[in-house]
C-alpha cells in the first residue's frame, strides 16, 4: 500500500544521535519518555550527565553534569526526577528538581530498591519495588504511600509499564520474564491488575495494557475499560489476543460487552510479543506496538483490526501517547524517534474500501470528526428518514462528521413533517437531539428561538444561552429584542454586532459601557455627540466620561481643549478642572497651555482651588508670569513668591509675612541663592525686626549651609539681636564642632541671661576653647559660677579656678567643688590653698568634709612636696580609726611613723595594709635593715636582694632565700649575672643557712636550685657534707639518686665507688641514666646488684656488643628471658641457626615470623623445620604451617608434605601453592592444587610441566577465561594447535579476550591457524559480532577472496568501523565502500569510490550513494570526477542531485572546462528553476546553434539573465529571426526606442507598433506615426491608429492625416473615437441623474427623521427657544413660516430650531 494511502502515518520526528547522543546510550535502561514533551537520556561516558530534549525545539537539548541510576521528566512541566543507589546499599535516594528555578522540591530515600518508576499522573510518582508499589506525591511534605503488594506471578519479572486510570481508581503492574522451555525465545508477559477501592489484586497474562474511557449508548457517565494484549504458548500452539473489558460496571446502566480479537503475527516475527499499547481517546483506536517494530491498530468500541503494518527495522522499546494528535511517539535502538499518526484523509476511505466495514467507517467519522464518510451518512440519513425513523435520523445527523447533515435543508426537511396528533414533533425532536449532543449553529439556533419565541417561552432561551448551547447572530438578536432587550443585548455583544450593542447602551445611557466595550471589539462611536449627551442630564457623568476618552488607548479621540471648552461654556467650572486634573497628570511640555488655562479660571473664580493646585507641584510648563502676576493679585503672596523670578518682585511681596504662613516662607528661602536669601532676610529685618526675627531664625535654621553659618551670624551681630543669634545657635549647636560656635553660643546666652544654658553648654559641649571660654567668664563675673566650675574642672583649670573663688570670697563655691562636683580633685584644690597661704583650719576643715571620698595618694602627693605632711595626721587616724584599709592611709601614716621614729619595727611587722615596697624605698636611706623587714613581709624579692647587696647582708639574704623555698628566686641569685654576689652568697647558704634549717623541703629546693643553675661541683660538694657525712639526711633515698645521678653528670669516676657505698637508690632508673651516659659497665653493676638479669643482657648486647659474654651470662642464670634476648641478638647478628638453637632453649615461638624470614634468607631450611615443629606445638597460625610445607618442599621432602596436609592443618595452601608456582617448584605445587582442587592453576602448572592433555582437562573443569588462555597460548606455543583450538573456542567467546588471542596467533605467525579456530567460533552458541568482525579482518589480511562473500553473509552482525579501519588499510576498497554503505557513511563511502574508483566504482550505485551524503562538497567533487572520468553519464548523475546542487556552481565547472554542451539535458532539467547562470549557459548554446525558437522560449519562461547583454549579441546576428528577438529582449526590458530603432531597420513594422504600444509612450507613438508617413506606409499608419489608440491624440492623429492626404486611412479610427466619446457623454447623463435621485432621497429621509424627532419632542415639558444674537435681528414676523434657528452663543454646540439636542438614529 502506498504511504500517501495509508490510515496510519509515519515520520521521523527526531533522531537522538543527531543531537550528540551516543548509541550505546540509547536503550531502555537510559532513555525516558513520559510524554510528548521530553525526552531525558542518561548518559555515563565521557562523563556522568544528564540530556533533556524538549520536543518544541528538539535540536537544542539541554545537557546537565548530573550522576543518577535514572532521570524522568514531568509530563507537562520542567520538573526532573532522579533516582540513585546509595554506596553500599540497597536503598535508593530520590529527588525532584524544578530546574528553572535550581531549586530541590522533595527528596526521600527509599528504605529498598526501587526496580521501576514512572510519573502516572503529573503530580504523582508510582515506585515499583521488589515487594510492592508506592504512590509518591510531589506536593507537600508527604512520603511515598505503599498501594499494594507485587502478586507472585510478577516474581523475577523485569517490570517494564504501570499504569492508572483516570480516576486513579485502577491500577495495573507489567512485567516480562525469560519463556517456557518449550520455547524459551518467546518472552512471557505477567500483569497485575489492582482495584483501589475494593483493594483486591488479579494476575493475568498480558504483554501490554492500557485505561481507556468510552461512553456506552444510553450511559451518561463514561465506562472504564482495560485494554491488554497476550501472546502465550500452549502445547506448541502460539495464541495472540487483544482483550477489552469494562472495569467497575455501574449498577442499573447499560455496560461494555468484552471484545476480544486476534493478534496476527507474520510467520519471520513468530517469537515477536508487544512490549506496548497505546489508547487514542480522540479517534477511539487501540496501537499495540511489538518488540521487533509491529504495529497493530484496532478499533476501540468493536475491537475490530484496523490496520498493521511493520513501522520499524529495529527493535522498539519505548512509546508514549501523543494525545494532542491522537497518535503515539516511539523511539527504537538506532535512535529514531518515531511518530504515528492517523491519516484522517484516508482512514474512512480505507476501512470502506479496503476492510468493506461501512459501518466501522461511520463510526470512526462520527468519533473522530473525519472526512471520506459523507455519502454514506447522507445516504444512511435518507434510509431513516423514509422509514419514519426521525429520532434514528435526528441523532445521525447530530453526530455527522464534520457537521455535513447539519444543514438549513436539513431543518427544512423535518420542518416538512406533518406533525401526528400527541406526538413531539420532528423538528423538535431534531433540536433536542442537537441540544443533548452540543452547540448548535446560527441556523439552527435562529429557528429554534423562533419557535420558542413564539411560544413565549423566554426562560428555555436564557437557560441555552447560560449553557452555550445557541451560537449567536444578529438576526437572533433582533428576534429576541421583541421579548427581551437585556437578552437582546447579550446576544449582540456575543455575535460581536458592534452597531447594536451601542445603540442598546445608548438607550440604557450606559454611556461607559459604550467606551469599554468599543476599545474591547476596535469599534469608533462618536464620542463628541455622547458626551454633549451626558453633560446636559449629569455632570459628574461628563467628567467621568471624559476621562475614560482620555484614557483610551491610541489617545483621546477627543481633544482635550475642545473637551474643556464644552465644560466652561456650560460655566461647569469645577467639572473643567476636575478632567484637567486628571488629565494633566503626566506634565508634558504640551500641556502646557492647558496648564495655565485651568490655573487662570481657578484663580479668578477660585483661589482656594489653584493654591492647593500649585501646592501639589503637579504642573511645570504653565505661563509662570502669568500665574505670578494672578496669583499677587489674589493674595496668594507665597504662590507669587515661588513664580516670580526677580528679585524686585520678591522682595516687594515677601514682607507681607502677616498673609503668608511662616513655615511656606521658610521653606522659600530654600529655593533662593545664597546672596538673593541674605538680602531678603535684610529687608525682612529692616521691616519689622521683632516681628520677623522669628521667621529669618528659622530660616537660618534651615538654610545655615547653603546661606553659610558665618553669614548668618553675621547677620544677627549686624543688627546686634543676641536673642537672634543664640536662637540660631542653638539649633546648629549639636552638629558644629566648630570652638568658634559653641564660644558664641556662651556668650550670646550670657548676654541674654540665660545662665541655666551656659552652664548646660559648658558642661555637656566638647568643642569650645576652653582657655578662651575660662577668661570671657572670669571676666563676665556671673553671679552663679558654675558654668565656670565646668570648665575648669573639664579642662584642668582647678588651680585657677580655686585661686579665682578665693580671691573672690566664693568660698561657698570652693567647698561645694569639692564636696559635689569633683572631690577627686580636692588634692589640687588643697594645694592651690596651701599656696594661696589658706588658714590651716579652713584646709583641715575641708579634707575632714570630704573625708572618704578624698584621694589619699594625690593628697599625700601635695602635702609631701610642699613639706606639709603632718597636716595630714589626724585625718589619717581619724579613717583608720574608722576601719579604712586602704594601703595609701596605712602608707602615709606609716611615713609619719618613720620619720617621727616612733617604733617603726612594730608598725612594719604587725600593720598588714601598707606597701611594703613604697615603705620599704621610704626607709632604705633612712634604715637598710628597716628596709628588709618591710621587703620581707611583703616578699619583695629584687627590692630585698638589691637592699642586701648593696649594704653586705648576705647572711640576711641566705636565709631569706633558704626559706622562700622559690626556684625563681634562686635563679636569680645564683644566676651568672649575679657573679659579684653568688659565691658570698653560696658560702653562707653552704655553712649557716642549710645547717640550720631541719626542714626537708627547704633541703630538696636548695639541691633542686643548684641543679637548675649547672652547678654540679658545688652541688657534689653539699650532697656530700648531707649524705656521707651521718646528717639527718644521709639515708635520704632521694638524695642518695641526687648525688649518684650528679656524679654520672659532672664526675663519672666517682660512680662506681657511690654505687658500691650507696644502698638506698633507685637501680633501675639509675641504670637506665647509666646507659643513656655510656657508663655501659657501671649500668651492668647496676642491673646484675639489683638482679635485673634481662636489663643485663641487654647492656652485654646492644651497648657493649660482646655476645659471648652474653652466653656466658646466660648459661650462668639460666632464664627464659634471656635466652629469648641473646636469640633475638643473635638473630639480628646473622647467626641464624645458633639463633634457632637459642629460640629453641628458651622455648620462645614468638618472633618466628623474624625466625621464619631470616632462614629462608639464609637458606637453612632443616633447621627451621625443626624450629617450626617446636612452634607448631605452641600457637596455631597458618603462616607456621605454610612455611613447614614450603621448607619441606625447598628440602624436596615431597613424601612429608603429601602426609602434612592429610593431617589435620591451618596452612593457607592457596598462597603455599601459589608461591610454589612462582619459584618454578611444580611437583610440589601440583601436589597442592591438586588437593585444593584449584584446576586453575593446577592447569597452569601442568603447563609449566609439559602435560598439556592434562592441563586442557584441568582447564576444562576449570571453565575459567584465564585459564583457558593460558592453556591455549602454551599449546600454541608448543605448536599443539588441536587442543589449542580446544581451548582458543572457550576464550573467543569473551569478547574481552578475542583481540589477545587473535594479536597472540598472528604474532607467532599462526594465520591459518587462527582463520580456522574463528570459523569455527562462528557455529558456537555465543558466538558474538566480535567473532564475527575478527574473522573478517582476518580475511582483510590473509585471504582477501573471501571477505566480500563474508561481509554480505554477516553484515549485521560486524563492528562496522573496526572492519572498516582493516578494509582501508589494506587497500580493499570495494569492500571498504560496501561498509560504508551498510554504516550509513555516504560521505566516505563517495569520496572511497571516487579515489579508488578502478576498483570501487559502479555507477547505479554511485547514484544511490551521491543522493545519501551531507557534505554538499562532494556533489561538486562527483561532478570532478563523472567529467574526468565517466563523462558518458554524467547528466544521469547530475539528474539525480538536481535538487541538491547548486546549479550556478555546476554550470561554472562546466564552462571552466569546456563541456557545457556535454550537460545540456541537464540545465534543460532544471532552467524552470530559473537560475542566471543556467539560462545564460543555455541561451549561449542555442545562440551557438542558431536555435532561434528554443532561445525565445527560453527568453519567455525564464527571465532571470542579462538581458541587455544578449540583446547585444544577438541584435548584430546575420539571422532576422535572431534580430528580432533582440528587439524582442530590449522590449521586454523597457528600452523601447531601441527595440523600434531594430524592428525598423528590419521592416518589422508590427513588432514596432506593439512596442509603441505597451510602452505607453505617447512620443514614441506619435514618431512612429509620423516615421510611416515619411516613408509612406499608409497602411501602417492606418494599423498604427488602432494598435497605439490609447496613447496618440486625435488632433494629432487627424492633422496628420489631414496634411498627408491621408483621411480616408485615418477615418476608421475617427468613427471609433466619435463612439467612444458619445458612450462617454452618456454615461455622464445617467450618473447625474442617479445623484439627483439621491439627493432627493436623502431629503426624504431627513424630512421621516424631523418627524420621529417631533413625536419625541412632544413628549417632553417645551423648552424656550434660545435668545437671538445681537445684531442678528428680531423674531421674524408671524405667518413666514419656521425661521431659521437662532445662532447658539458663542463656544456653546448648536441646538435644534425646538431648543432640544438632535436626536440620534436607532
Amino acid at each position: 500500500m502506498a504511504a500517501a494511502n495509508a490510515p496510519i502515518v509515519m515520520k521521523e520526528a527526531l533522531t537522538l544521535p543527531s543531537i550528540g547522543i551516543n548509541p550505546q546510550f540509547i536503550t531502555f535502561t537510559h532513555v525516558t519518555m513520559e510524554s510528548d514533551k521530553y525526552i531525558c537520556v542518561r548518559e555515563t561516558a565521557p562523563q556522568n550527565s544528564v540530556v533533556i530534549i524538549d520536543m518544541n525545539m528538539p535540536m537544542q537539548p539541554l545537557r546537565r553534569p548530573i550522576t543518577a541510576d535514572s532521570a524522568l521528566m514531568n509530563p507537562n512541566t520542567r520538573i526532573l526526577a532522579l533516582k540513585a543507589q546509595l554506596p553500599g546499599t540497597t536503598q535508593d535516594h530520590l529527588q525532584i528538581f524544578k530546574i528553572e528555578a535550581k531549586a530541590k522540591l522533595k527528596s526521600h530515600q527509599m528504605p529498598e530498591q526501587v526496580v521501576f518508576w514512572k510519573w502516572i499522573t503529573p503530580k504523582m510518582l508510582g515506585l515499583v519495588t521488589q515487594t510492592a508499589v508506592y504512590h509518591w506525591s510531589i506536593e507537600g511534605d508527604s512520603e511515598p504511600a505503599k498501594m499494594f503488594e507485587r502478586t507472585a506471578n510478577l516474581v523475577n519479572n523485569q517490570i517494564i509499564n504501570y499504569r492508572c486510570d483516570p480516576s486513579d481508581k485502577w491500577l495495573v503492574l507489567i512485567g516480562i520474564a525469560p519463556g517456557s522451555p518449550e520455547r524459551p525465545q518467546l518472552v512471557k508477559g505477567n500483569m497485575q491488575l489492582f482495584s483501589v477501592d475494593q483493594q483486591r489484586s488479579q494476575a493475568l497474562e498480558a504483554h501490554a495494557a492500557s485505561f481507556a474511557s468510552f461512553k456506552v449508548l444510553g450511559n451518561e457517565n463514561p465506562s472504564t475499560l482495560i485494554c491488554f494484549a497476550t501472546k502465550t504458548t500452549n502445547a506448541g500452539q502460539i495464541t495472540s489476543k487483544l482483550h477489552v473489558i469494562e472495569l467497575g460496571a455501574q449498577q442499573g446502566k447499560p455496560g461494555f460487552t468484552k471484545k476480544q480479537a486476534d493478534l496476527f503475527f507474520p510467520p519471520d516475527f513468530a517469537d515477536d510479543f508487544p512490549v506496548s499499547m497505546q489508547v487514542s481517546q480522540k479517534y477511539g483506536l487501540i496501537y499495540v506496538i511489538t518488540k521487533l517494530g509491529l504495529l497493530f491498530v484496532y478499533d476501540l468500541e468493536t475491537a475490530t483490526a484496523v490496520y498493521r503494518n511493520r513501522i520499524s527495522p529495529d527493535p522498539i522499546f519505548l512509546t508514549t501517547e501523543a494525545s494532542s494528535l491522537g497518535g503515539f511517539y516511539a523511539v527504537n535502538r538506532r535512535g529514531q524517534v518515531l511518530l504515528a499518526t492517523v491519516n484522517e484523509s484516508t482512514i474512512v476511505p480505507f476501512v470502506s474500501g479496503q476492510l468493506n466495514n461501512l459501518e466501522l467507517a461511520v463510526n470512526l467519522a462520527k468519533r473522530g470528526n473525519l472526512p471520506g464518510a459523507e455519502n454514506l451518512v447522507v445516504q444512511r440519513f435518507q434510509e431513516l428518514f423514509a422509514q419514519t425513523k426521525y429520532k434514528e435520523a435526528a441523532e445521525l445527523a447530530a453526530e455527522s462528521p464534520q457537521g455535513i447533515l447539519r444543514t438549513p435543508d436539513t431543518v427544512a426537511k423535518f420542518q416538512s413533517v406533518p406533525v401526528q396528533a400527541g406526538q413531539t414533533p420532528p423538528l423538535l425532536q431534531y433540536f433536542g437531539t442537537l441540544l443533548t449532543r452540543g452547540k448548535l449553529n446560527a441556523f439552527e439556533s435562529l429557528e429554534l428561538s423562533r419557535m420558542v419565541v413564539n411560544q413565549n417561552k423566554k426562560n428555555l432561551l436564557e437557560n441555552w444561552l447560560a449553557e452555550d448551547k445557541l451560537e449567536c447572530s444578529e438576526e437572533l438578536g433582533d428576534l429576541v429584542k421583541t421579548v427581551d432587550n437585556d437578552l437582546a443585548l447579550k446576544i449582540y455583544i456575543k455575535a460581536r454586532a458592534t452597531p447594536k450593542v451601542v445603540a442598546a447602551f445608548a438607550e440604557r445611557r450606559e454611556f461607559d459601557k459604550i467606551l469599554i466595550y468599543s476599545k474591547q471589539v476596535g469599534y469608533t462611536p462618536d464620542y463628541l455627540f455622547l458626551l454633549q449627551t451626558i453633560m446636559r442630564s449629569d455632570a459628574q457623568g461628563a467628567v467621568n466620561f471624559a476621562l475614560m476618552m482620555s484614557q483610551m488607548e491610541g489617545g483621546c479621540p477627543v481633544d482635550y481643549n475642545t473637551i474643556t471648552d464644552l465644560f466652561l461654556q456650560r460655566n461647569m467650572i469645577r467639572e473643567a478642572t476636575a478632567f484637567l486634573l486628571d488629565v494633566l497628570k503626566p506634565n508634558l511640555p504640551e500641556h502646557g497651555y492647558l496648564q495655565t488655562k485651568v490655573l487662570e479660571v481657578n484663580l479668578v473664580t477660585f483661589p482656594n482651588v489653584a493654591d492647593a493646585i500649585l501646592s501639589n507641584g503637579m504642573f511645570s510648563h504653565y505661563d509662570r508670569p502669568r500665574i505670578a502676576q494672578l496669583s499677587e493679585k489674589a493674595g496668594l503672596y507665597m504662590q507669587a513668591l515661588r513664580h516670580y523670578t526677580e528679585l524686585p518682585d520678591i522682595k516687594r511681596v515677601i514682607v507681607n509675612t502677616h498673609a503668608i504662613e511662616p513655615q511656606a516662607l521658610v521653606e522659600f528661602f530654600g529655593t533662593l541663592s545664597r546672596e538673593w536669601a541674605l538680602e531678603c532676610m535684610k529687608d525682612l529685618l529692616l521691616a519689622n525686626l521683632r516681628g520677623n526675627l522669628q521667621i529669618i531664625v528659622q530660616a537660618a535654621k534651615e538654610y545655615c549651609e547653603q546661606l553659610g553659618v558665618d553669614s548668618c551670624i553675621k547677620l544677627f551681630e549686624q543688627f546686634k539681636s543676641y536673642e537672634g543669634l543664640y536662637f540660631f545657635l542653638g539649633s546648629y549647636l549639636s552638629s558644629s564642632e566648630d570652638p568658634i560656635i559653641h564660644f558664641k553660643y556662651i556668650e550670646a546666652a550670657a548676654k541674654t541671661g540665660q545662665i541655666k544654658e551656659v552652664e548646660r553648654v559648658t558642661r555637656e559641649s566638647n568643642f569650645y576653647d576652653p582657655e578662651k571660654t575660662k577668661n570671657f567668664l572670669m571676666e563676665a563675673k556671673l553671679p552663679d559660677a558654675r558654668p565656670l566650675i565646668n570648665v575648669c574642672d573639664r579642662f584642668g583649670f582647678v588651680p585657677d579656678l580655686t585661686h579665682y573663688l578665693y580671691r573672690n570670697n566664693m568660698l561657698r563655691y570652693i567647698e561645694g567643688y569639692v564636696q559635689k562636683v569633683n572631690p577627686g580633685n580636692a588634692p589640687l584644690v588643697v594645694g592651690q590653698l596651701l599656696d594661696d597661704e589658706c588658714p590651716e583650719d579652713f584646709i583641715k576643715g575641708l579634707i575632714l568634709s570630704v573625708r572618704s571620698l578624698l584621694p589619699v595618694e594625690p593628697l599625700v602627693e601635695e602635702c609631701e612636696k610642699r613639706n606639709r605632711l603632718r597636716l595630714l595626721t589626724q585625718f589619717l587616724e581619724h579613717l583608720v580609726s574608722e576601719g579604712s584599709t586602704d594601703v595609701h592611709v596605712h602608707n602615709a601614716l606609716g611615713k609619719i611613723i618613720i620619720d617621727s621614729n616612733n617604733n617603726p619595727e612594730h608598725f612594719l611587722t604587725t600593720n598588714p595594709y601598707y606597701d611594703s615596697r613604697v615603705v620599704g624605698k621610704y626607709c632604705e636611706k633612712r634604715d637598710p635593715t628597716l628596709a628588709v623587714v618591710a621587703y620581707r613581709r611583703g616578699q619583695c624579692d629584687d627590692e630585698l636582694i638589691n637592699v642586701t647587696n648593696k649594704n653586705s647582708l648576705f647572711k640576711l639574704q641566705a636565709r631569706y632565700v633558704v626559706e622562700r623555698m622559690d626556684l625563681e628566686l634562686w635563679e636569680k641569685v645564683l644566676s651568672p649575672d649575679n657573679n659579684e654576689y653568688r659565691r658570698q652568697l653560696i658560702d653562707q647558704v653552704v655553712s649557716t643557712a642549710l645547717p640550720e634549717s631541719k626542714s626537708p623541703e627547704q633541703v630538696s629546693a636548695a639541691v633542686k636550685a643548684f641543679m637548675t643553675a649547672d652547678l654540679p661541683h658545688e652541688l657534689i660538694e653539699l650532697l656530700e657534707k648531707i649524705v656521707l657525712q651521718n646528717s639527718a639526711f644521709s639515708g635520704n633515698f632521694n638524695l642518695q639518686n641526687l648525688l649518684i645521678l650528679t656524679a654520672i653528670k659532672a664526675d663519672p669516676s666517682r660512680v662506681m665507688d657511690y654505687i658500691n657505698r650507696l644502698d638506698n637508690f633507685d637501680g633501675p632508673a639509675v641504670g637506665e641514666v647509666a646507659v643513656e651516659a655510656q657508663l655501659y659497665e657501671e649500668a651492668f653493676a647496676i642491673f646484675k646488684k639489683f638482679n635485673l638479669n634481662v636489663q643485663a643482657v641487654n647492656v652485654l648486647l646492644d651497648n657493649i656488643h660482646d655476645i659471648n659474654r652474653a652466653v656466658e651470662f646466660a648459661f650462668r642464670v639460666e632464664e627464659d628471658a634471656v635466652w629469648s634476648q641473646v636469640a633475638m641478638a643473635q638473630l639480628r647478628e646473622g647467626l641464624v641457626s645458633d639463633a634457632i638453637e637459642s629460640f629453641i632453649r628458651a622455648d620462645d615461638a614468638t618472633q618466628f615470623l623474624e625466625v621464619i624470614q631470616a632462614a629462608e634468607n639464609a637458606n637453612v631450611y632443616h633447621d627451621l623445620v625443626n624450629y617450626l615443629l617446636m612452634v607448631r606445638q605452641k600457637v596455631k597460625e597458618p603462616k607456621v604451617d605454610s612455611e613447614l610445607i614450603y621448607a619441606y618442599a625447598k628440602i624436596d621432602r615431597l613424601g612429608e608434605i603429601e602426609e602434612f596436609i592429610l593431617m589435620p592443618n591451618v596452612a593457607n595452601l592457596q598462597n603455599v601453592g601459589d608461591r610454589l608456582y612462582d619459584e618454578a617448584l611444580y611437583e610440589a605445587a601440583k601436589i597442592i592444587f591438586a588437593f585444593i582442587s584449584n584446576w586453575a592453576k593446577l592447569a597452569c602448572t601442568l603447563v609449566k610441566l609439559k602435560q598439556f592433555q592434562g592441563a586442557v582437562d584441568a582447564a576444562r573443569k576449570a571453565n575459567s577465561s584465564k585459564t583457558w588462555k593460558e592453556v591455549c597460548f602454551a599449546c600454541v606455543d608448543a605448536e599443539e594447535f588441536r587442543l589449542a583450538q580446544i581451548c582458543g573456542l572457550n576464550v573467543i567467546i569473551q569478547v574481552d579476550d578475542l583481540e589477545e588471542v587473535s594479536d597472540y596467533y598472528q604474532n607467532r605467525g599462526c594465520f591459518n591457524e587462527l582463520i580456522s579456530l574463528m570459523e569455527s567460533g562462528l557455529g558456537l552458541e555465543r558466538a558474538h559480532m566480535g567473532i564475527f568482525t575478527e574473522l573478517g579482518v582476518l580475511y582483510a589480511r590473509y585471504r582477501p577472496e573471501k571477505l566480500m562473500e563474508h561481509i554480505k553473509l554477516f553484515s549485521t552482525r560486524l563492528n562496522i568501523p573496526k572492519l572498516i579501519r582493516a578494509c582501508d588499510e589494506q587497500q580493499h576498497w570495494k569492500e571498504l565502500t560496501y561498509l560504508y554503505i551498510q554504516y550509513d557513511e555516504f560521505d566516505n563511502a563517495a569520496t572511497t569510490v571516487m579515489n579508488h574508483s578502478p576498483e570501487a566504482w559502479d555507477h547505479m550505485q554511485f547514484k544511490d550513494i551521491i543522493v545519501k551524503v551531507a557534505n554538499v562538497e562532494l556533489y561538486y567533487k562527483a561532478v570532478h570526477f563523472y567529467l574526468q572520468e565517466h563523462p558518458d553519464v554524467i547528466n544521469d548523475v547530475l539528474h539525480v542531485l538536481a535538487l541538491k546542487v547548486d546549479h550556478t556552481r555546476v554550470v561554472d565547472i562546466m564552462r571552466k572546462a569546456g563541456h557545457l554542451h556535454l550537460v545540456k539535458p541537464y540545465m534543460i532539467a532544471v532552467q524552470s528553476n530559473n537560475v542566471a547562470a543556467v539560462n545564460e549557459a543555455l541561451n549561449e548554446i542555442y545562440l551557438e546553434e542558431e536555435d532561434y525558437d528554443r532561445l525565445r522560449e527560453s527568453i519567455d519562461l525564464h527571465d532571470n539573465f542579462d538581458q541587455i547583454g544578449l540583446a547585444q549579441k544577438v541584435e548584430k546576428h546575420e539571422l532576422l529571426e535572431m534580430r528580432r528577438i533582440a528587439a524582442y529582449i530590449y522590449k521586454k526590458a523597457g528600452r523601447w526606442k531601441q527595440s523600434i530603432a531594430l524592428s525598423k531597420k528590419d521592416n518589422l513594422y508590427k513588432d514596432a507598433m506593439e512596442t509603441a504600444s505597451q510602452s505607453g509612450d505617447r512620443e514614441l507613438a506619435e514618431e512612429l506615426l509620423v516615421y510611416f508617413i515619411e516613408q509612406g506606409k499608409k497602411e501602417c499608419f492606418a494599423s498604427c491608429l488602432f494598435v497605439c489608440y490609447d496613447l496618440i491624440r486625435p488632433d494629432v492623429a487627424l492633422e496628420l492625416a489631414w496634411f498627408n492626404n491621408m483621411i480616408d486611412f485615418a477615418f476608421p479610427y475617427l468613427l471609433q473615437l466619435i463612439r467612444e466619446y458619445t458612450g462617454k457623454v452618456d454615461e455622464l447623463i445617467k450618473g447625474k441623474i442617479e445623484a439627483l435621485n439621491e439627493v432627493k432621497a436623502k431629503e426624504r429621509e431627513e424630512k421621516d427623521l424631523v418627524a420621529h424627532q417631533n413625536m419625541y419632542a412632544q413628549l417632553l415639558p417645551l423648552a424656550l427657544p434660545a435668545p437671538p444674537m445681537p445684531g442678528m435681528g428680531g423674531v421674524p414676523p408671524m405667518g413666514t413660516g419656521f425661521a431659521p434657528p437662532p445662532m447658539p452663543p458663542m463656544g456653546m454646540p448648536p441646538m435644534s430650531s425646538y431648543g432640544m439636542p438632535p436626536m440620534g438614529t436607532y
